[in-house]
């Protein structure tokens, strides 16, 4: 298909050259002008295809020529035999076609458009999905791997430390060694409400390639060392050891270090107790280890992450091996056309007490784990702070957790066997 532009806008074109020109005067030396044409774009050329769920994620490199005109955007299709062709259209690569049927093999093409049309499709590629594309057996070993860190940076009092991480890849492993130092700005410590200093601890961890999710959840922090860092080596560890008794008469009755009762105070999210958590959601433990109980909003700012900016950031893994994403999503989980939103957790603060609950008056609603409860479907995500969805590392989608600006902040559990 090709477009030549009209006399009128060829006649406005010559005429705003004559105005530039030197020279004037018609006569034999003057000629006509040459028409521009545009064309339709070339064919873009598929790199990988990847099998999920219901679905195919198919990246591709743009065409050689855009045909004289931005390219507008690119159409993926996906056929089978005796079924209606699936499509997924986005400005950019890759785009995932859903609602494909699982075990049927599917021819893949795309295609290019700009304003003269659509291009010639791309050498076709075969997809099979599967039911345990997205989370069973998934693998993660071309993500970030290696990966490492090693920035010079100033915390905490004024101290000048180097932030170390190393994440490397072997087998059927991924493995984690740093010494948890932050390579991005903190708060002061000692200051007030923690009186630690950040000190450089000796971390290391090790996940799988290949994670899945299992039909039951572990507590981050519990039996089995269930743990999540972040790419700098620094812990998500978003439980707090303070605690209330039940008979208070007030919130100085508490113990903030290492309570016993069964009243678990929030770090975040509250205003009766101060921990001394910095800008990025933080503090430092008494053993100098600096880790974060939410939102790692050094990591976003190092990335140019920002409400005007929006991007899904992958800041960590989980010890079950599925990725850790913080503050934005996509708006509809299985597609990466749609718009990227805040990420919302699906906790509901309590209104009525708990029996043998510490006055409202002396400790409101919130301070508390146990003022939470979670409701499916209230928010983006499930009971550990997570889903399944795409993400721009794994096109097909994956189980994947996040940190949110609203409770539970960060997950409390693992879903991974």
């Amino acid at each position: 298909m090709r477009q030549v532009l009209g006399s009128a806008t060829a006649i406005g074109l010559l005429a705003a050259l004559g105005a530039c020109g030197g020279g004037g005067g018609g006569g034999s030396g003057s000629s006509t002008p040459t028409p521009i044409v545009l064309s339709v774009p070339g064919a873009p050329t598929i790199t990988t295809a990847t099998a999920g769920n219901a679905l195919a994620a198919i990246a591709f490199s743009a065409p050689a020529s855009n045909g004289g005109a931005t390219i507008t955007g690119y159409t993926v299709t996906c056929a089978a035999t005796g079924q209606a062709a699936k499509t997924g259209t986005a400005a950019a690569s890759p785009i995932s076609v859903t609602g494909l049927s699982n075990g049927t093999s599917y021819s893949c093409s795309v295609t290019a458009t700009n304003s003269a049309g659509t291009g010639a499709a791309s050498a076709a590629v075969s997809v099979t999905p599967a039911a345990g594309g997205a989370t069973g057996g998934y693998s993660t070993a071309t993500i970030l791997c290696p990966y490492s860190i090693n920035t010079a940076v100033t915390v905490g009092n004024g101290n000048l430390f180097t932030s170390t991480a190393s994440w490397t890849c072997s087998g059927s492993t991924r493995s984690l060694t740093g010494n948890g130092i932050p390579n991005h700005s903190t708060g002061v410590f000692p200051g007030a409400g923690n009186p630690n200093t950040i000190a450089p601890q000796s971390v290391s961890g090790s996940m799988t390639l290949s994670p899945s999710v299992g039909t039951t959840t572990k507590t981050l922090g519990g039996p089995g060392g269930s743990s999540v860092y972040a790419l700098n080596s620094v812990k998500f560890d978003p439980g707090m050891a303070g605690t209330c008794p039940g008979t208070m008469t007030a919130a100085s009755d508490c113990n903030l270090a290492n309570g016993t009762d069964v009243w678990r105070i929030e770090a975040l999210g509250q205003t009766t107790f101060n921990f001394g958590v910095d800008a990025n959601n933080a503090h430092v433990q008494p053993s100098g280890a600096y880790h974060y109980h939410g939102m790692p909003e050094g990591l976003l700012r190092n990335a140019g992450v920002s409400d005007t900016n929006r991007m899904m950031l992958l800041v960590g893994w989980a010890s079950d091996g599925f990725p850790v994403y913080a503050r934005y999503c996509y708006s509809s989980a299985m597609d990466a056309a749609s718009a990227l939103k805040v990420c919302t957790g699906s906790y509901v603060k309590d209104t009525v007490a708990d029996t043998g609950r510490p006055a409202v008056s002396l400790v409101p609603f919130g301070a508390f784990a146990s003022d939470w409860n979670y409701v499916a479907g209230v928010g983006d995500l499930d009971e550990c702070n997570g889903r399944v969805g795409v993400t721009p590392e794994f096109p097909a989608g994956i189980y994947y957790y996040m940190a949110t600006d609203t409770y539970p902040f960060f997950s409390r559990c693992l879903k991974g066997n």
